[in-house]
């Protein structure tokens, strides 16, 4: 499995970007999908996820701002982010796995910039 990451950028505070992660390989509409990233000097975290049956959990300080999605057709998921916050700044790895291993496959990541 393969995960081309792309969407990233340099943003002003509350602007929007929306990240693309496009998946090809032996993939499954079945896997997990989500989006983490990293900031030197951090753990990397998880940002937001959505499984197979459409079910999303995010952290909660993009609750409200980001919104995960999936289009299994073109097996390509999906992380619109508005209102964009300068802690915001990270790179973004998109990830997808089975429901025991989400994180099995990693994108190159992408980064984002949000200048106040």
């Amino acid at each position: 499995v393969q995960l081309q990451a792309s969407g990233g950028g340099l943003v002003q505070v509350g602007g929007s970007l929306r990240l693309s992660c496009a998946a090809s390989g032996r993939t499954s509409s079945m896997f997990v999908v989500g989006w983490r990233r990293q900031t030197p000097g951090k753990q990397r975290e998880l940002v937001a996820q959505i499984t197979s049956g459409g079910s999303t959990n995010y952290i909660d300080s993009v609750k409200g701002r980001f919104t995960i999605s999936r289009d299994n057709a073109k097996m390509t998921v999906y992380l619109q982010m508005n209102d964009l916050k300068p802690e915001d700044t990270a790179i973004y790895y998109c990830t997808m796995g089975p429901a025991f291993n989400p994180t099995e496959y990693w994108g190159q990541g992408t980064l984002v910039t949000v200048s106040s």
